[in-house]
């Protein structure tokens, strides 16, 4: 069995560690830069590329907060080697993004946007998990700024760094290109049961020529 994880109502679940991690009680902060201050009136969430109707989909901060929220239950495991199991996220799933704006028949990966030009891309497929979420909260709560308010992509199934914090918008693509952490020496795909940490573990096929 699994390490015990206690959700907010009392329940306790299992939930197993990927090889090399270790159980995180708390939530540590990590990123690379600073932490963006949050300007509603200048927000915008762009969905761009290779859409359906070639077209670019906008929304303010008002009009994207009113999209379905939903919650998920995912785990977040960080290429540190800390996982935090069995959070409750809240917010917007990408697959309702994809209902909404949906990518050209063609597209086969997704660069997700953040704030200073961050990026990291994505499979489609992994994109389009019923558990990839555009969080806004946390067990309930907003997520703060450290953690990435007013928006972070959470891909439970993924390492924590394939979902930026401080979401901006995504581009949908119809061929892979590396994101930041990707050019710099991280696997391409990220998954944490193969231990994918780093560009040097990639096999044909993983990702594009560095």
């Amino acid at each position: 069995m699994g390490q015990p994880v206690e959700r907010e109502s009392g329940e306790t679940a299992y939930s197993e560690l990927p090889p090399g991690q270790r159980l995180q009680r708390g939530w540590p902060v990590t990123h690379y830069g600073p932490v963006p201050r949050f300007r509603p009136e200048r927000w915008e969430f762009r969905i761009f590329g290779a859409t359906a109707d070639d077209e670019k989909h906008c929304w303010n901060h008002e009009e994207f907060t009113a999209l379905p929220y939903t919650t998920v239950v995912g785990d977040l495991h960080c290429v540190t080697k800390f996982s935090m199991l069995g959070a409750e996220w809240g917010g917007i799933p990408a697959r309702a993004i994809l209902d909404i704006a949906p990518p050209a028949p063609a597209v086969t990966h997704v660069m997700v946007w953040a704030e200073y030009g961050f990026s990291s891309n994505l499979r489609l497929a992994d994109f389009a998990s019923e558990r990839t979420i555009f969080a806004t909260h946390k067990d309930g709560e907003l997520l703060t700024a450290e953690h990435g308010f007013p928006l972070r992509l959470v891909v439970p199934h993924l390492y924590a760094w394939k979902g930026p914090k401080w979401v901006r918008g995504v581009e949908y693509m119809t061929a892979d290109r590396r994101g930041f952490w990707e050019e710099r020496g991280y696997h391409n795909v990220g998954d944490p049961w193969k231990e994918q940490r780093y560009s040097y573990q990639e096999e044909p096929g993983d990702g594009p020529e560095l």
